[in-house]
Order: C-alpha cells, then sequence, then structure tokens
C-alpha cells in the first residue's frame, strides 16, 4: 500500500463516523458506541485491502466479510455507502418503516451483506463454512468476520474457532473489536473474556494485536493476516467505544443509544474540528 493514502483513509474515517451519529439520531434509535469503534480498522480494510466491484455486489471474485457485530448497522451502512453500495440520500432512513436500512442488517434488502445478522456468536461459523467453500471451489478471495468482545462469551464462537484452525483455513481473518463494553457494562463484569489473545493462540490462531485506533497498525495488520499460511488469523484490535465523539467514549450507556439534537450538534463539532486537523 502507498503510505501517502495512510491520511485519506483518515480523513474517510472522520468522514464515516459523521455518518455514524447522523443516522442514528435521524432514526431515533440505534448503536453509536460500538459503530464507532470499529470504523478505524473497517476502513482500513475497505480502504487497503478488500477485493469487492462497486458496480457488482455478488462479483464471484470479491472477499466476503461477514458482521458478526450486526447491531453496528450504521457503520455498514455508511462504508457500504463509501464503497459504492448505498446511495447518500437513503443513510437518512436508518430504521425508518419500509428503508432498507434496517437497525440489523438484513441481506434480502441489502444486496452487499452476505448474510443476515443480529443474534450474536453466529458469525464466525458461518465465516468458516465460507472460507471452507471457497478454497474446495480453488478461489483466492478471502474472508472477513467482524466480532464484538461481548459475543466471544458464546460457545458457538469457540467451536467455530476450533474447526477453523483445524482446518488451517488461512483465508480467513477475524476481527475482534476489543473496546471492553456490551451492553450491559464491562466485559470483565459482565464475563470475562481475559486473556482473549492467548485464549486464540491456543486454539492454533495467528494472533495480531494492535491499537484499533492507529490507521498504519490496522493497514499492516491486515497485510500480515493475508500472508500469513497454514492458520486462520485474528486481529485482536484494541478500542474505544464510542471513539471520536467525547461524551460517549468509553460509556456503556452509550451501546444503544440515540443523540439528542443538541448531542448531535457537539458530536458533529467535534468531528469536523478533527477533520479539519487531518
Amino acid at each position: 500500500m502507498d503510505p501517502k493514502s495512510v491520511p485519506e483513509l483518515k480523513r474517510l474515517a472522520n468522514h464515516v463516523r459523521q455518518h455514524v451519529v447522523q443516522m442514528v439520531h435521524d432514526g431515533g434509535s440505534g448503536h453509536p458506541g460500538g459503530s464507532l469503534s470499529a470504523v478505524d480498522f473497517t476502513v482500513a480494510l475497505y480502504g487497503a485491502h478488500l477485493k469487492f466491484d462497486p458496480k457488482d455486489a455478488k462479483w464471484p471474485e470479491r472477499d466476503r466479510v461477514f458482521w458478526s457485530k450486526g447491531h453496528v448497522a450504521p457503520l455498514i451502512y455508511a462504508i457500504n455507502h463509501e464503497a459504492g453500495y448505498v446511495d447518500e440520500g437513503a443513510l437518512c432512513t436508518l430504521r425508518h418503516l419500509g428503508s432498507p436500512l434496517q437497525g440489523h442488517p438484513a441481506a434480502d434488502k441489502c444486496p452487499y451483506l452476505e448474510v443476515s445478522g443480529g443474534s450474536l456468536g453466529q458469525g464466525l461459523s458461518i465465516a468458516v463454512g465460507t472460507a471452507m467453500g471457497l478454497r474446495m471451489d480453488g478461489s483466492d478471495a478471502r474472508v472477513y468476520c467482524v466480532m464484538g468482545d461481548g459475543e466471544q462469551n458464546e460457545g458457538q464462537i469457540w467451536e467455530a474457532a476450533m474447526a477453523a484452525a483445524h482446518y488451517r483455513l488461512d483465508n480467513l481473518c477475524a476481527v475482534l473489536d476489543l473496546n471492553g463494553l456490551q451492553i450491559d457494562g464491562y466485559t470483565a463484569d459482565v464475563m470475562n473474556i481475559a486473556p482473549i489473545a492467548e485464549k486464540y493462540r491456543a486454539f492454533n490462531w495467528n494472533v495480531i494485536e494492535l491499537d484499533g485506533h492507529d490507521m498504519e497498525q490496522c493497514v499492516d495488520a491486515f497485510e500480515q493476516a493475508n500472508n500469513h499460511k497454514g492458520a486462520p488469523s485474528v486481529l485482536i484490535a484494541k478500542t474505544i467505544k464510542g471513539k471520536g465523539v467525547s461524551f460517549m467514549e468509553d460509556v456503556a450507556g452509550w451501546h444503544g443509544k440515540c443523540p439528542s439534537d443538541e448531542e448531535l450538534e457537539i458530536a458533529l463539532k467535534e468531528l469536523r474540528e478533527e477533520a479539519a486537523s487531518l
């Protein structure tokens, strides 16, 4: 990747964050906290590594992205807008009756989605099956799965993790958004998942730990994962829930909450000030 593109990715991440807070406000509900924490590595993936065709969402040679943490629908729609699949005018219809942009992603309404999302813990299993199928077909397409840290509580995650390592699925890369919070509070209090990196290593995964808000680290981590052979990779991205909006950062209450008119104004002001410095 041309290093000059890193500043462009940072500006894109800021733009996506503005979309997220605006969409949740316009929709009257939604999940801003986990959407904002996952922005930077998502932008790094889509902007520097992902193979896709903006004119054909079902291009057979595309890389596949599975959103196991499907409640980050605002981020999903915002990044797919930037990818060319969602009209900007549609973003303000989040969660509106009749809109394809539902509160949890619906694949029958959005052809750029591989699968509907919402039930936590299921995405990795689907990604594992897809990676196996692509390998059997001789495809060089890669499979990515974005997970939350709260859903590591689900036993199905670990069944999938064991299978992925057993079948040496090096075309699979999971990304764990380690923001430390879930809907009921800190993950360490609800169901402690630490030490999570050691757990994945024990399951024979290639583990890459990174600062999930450092764009250069994010770009490089995906590169490392793509080049690793013989085992699936997991990027454990340390992040801050609500990143980019001061009053949302590291606050469990912003897991699923709509900003008021005044809060939206403050959030956008902060993000636009940051944009001016990039």
